[in-house]
């Protein structure tokens, strides 16, 4: 296990500012890097690839080895949850994820969550396998999608669409999507419990569908069920700390971190510095955020950007990443050159 002693990522999560900054970034083990094309090749679909242990333990080493990143992230996938709980699952290439949906909120509940939890098992074996493999410096970051963004999968069916029809079933269905959000909580908090059990020492809830909500509806489906996962976390035993990742949240971010029981907010790419700093407690840990596609035009531009960001945050505690995941055709060198940026300590 990596400990606050030895990784300075994990230093930030407990609130100590560290120079240089530590980075990893979204989605940094995956289709830019032509060692992952390789690997992926061989698996014979991606659920087979995210429930082969060696396969994914190995995507989630390569760009610690590459990049000597600060933090590796598991490779899995949000949906495998739906997968766990009985739900068709599949990825379709160039559509996406294709998942069977809901229509009364209940149809999860038709799984035990002790069940659900051990069918993920092999997920653990990843966790295991990784955590073995990393240096103690180098932390291991679990995660799942949290309950709204899995929920509107479950509901729509596929990804790629603007979000209205999950929306109009919330609206029309309250009850069926309370107890959506409640089962989504409950088997999301056993199943991070058990890659921490593994060997996680971090995780991090991918909100990634918060965007565009009205105030309250935010409130009550990412906000509440957010909090909700992470106090049942704490019931379950589990200690360490917690990223919330409420992408798209704009002016409701600060009412998300006063009432989500997060280690820290992971920022999104639209969100301005300026605003973090005003409503955002000093002392909070903040990870972000530079814009993905910048990081693929690269030259002077994003050097600059950067370095405005690390200024940005020197007054608090920051892990350098994105506003979103690392995107396929991203130059390995400009990755590179942002992770020498920071080691240079800008």
């Amino acid at each position: 296990m990596a400990t606050i002693d030895s990784s300075r990522f994990l230093k930030v999560l407990s609130g100590k500012r560290q120079s240089p900054v530590p980075v990893w970034m979204m989605r940094q083990a995956g289709r830019h890097l032509p060692e992952y094309l390789n690997l992926r090749s061989r698996a014979k679909d991606f659920l087979d690839f995210c429930y082969s242990p060696s396969m994914a333990a190995e995507a989630t080493l390569q760009p610690i080895r590459r990049y000597d990143m600060d933090a590796a992230i598991l490779f899995a996938d949000i949906l495998l949850v739906l997968d766990a709980l009985g739900l068709n699952v599949r990825f379709e290439k160039g559509v996406g994820p294709i998942v069977q949906t809901v229509e009364t909120g209940s149809e999860l509940g038709t799984t035990p969550v002790e069940k659900a939890v051990q069918r993920l098992s092999p997920v653990y074996e990843t966790v295991s396998r990784v955590r073995a493999s990393l240096a103690s410096g180098k932390a291991l970051i679990g995660f799942c999608g949290a309950p709204w963004t899995v929920a509107l999968y479950a509901i729509e069916g596929r990804g790629g669409t603007d979000k209205s029809s999950a929306r109009i079933w919330a609206y029309q269905k309250p009850e069926a999507l309370d107890q959506l959000l409640s089962d989504l909580v409950e088997v999301s908090a056993h199943y991070l419990a058990e890659q921490v059990s593994a060997g996680a020492d971090a995780l991090m809830l991918f909100e990634s569908w918060a965007e565009g909500l009205p105030a309250d509806v935010f409130d009550h489906i990412v906000t509440k069920p957010n909090a909700a996962l992470i106090n049942r976390l704490r019931e379950l035993g589990v200690t360490v700390p917690v990223i919330g990742f409420p992408r798209g949240a704009g002016t409701v971010l600060p009412d998300y971190v006063s009432n989500v029981p997060v280690s820290a907010v992971a920022l999104d790419t639209a969100i301005a510095p300026s605003f973090v700093k005003s409503a955002l407690p000093v002392d909070l840990p903040v990870q972000g955020h530079l814009d993905p596609l910048l990081l693929i035009a690269g030259g002077q531009a994003m050097e600059d950007r950067v370095r405005f960001l690390l200024d940005a945050y020197s007054d608090r505690p920051h892990i350098f990443n994105l506003g979103h995941g690392v995107r396929p055709e991203t130059p390995i060198p400009h990755v590179e050159r942002v992770v020498e940026i920071l080691r240079e300590g800008h």
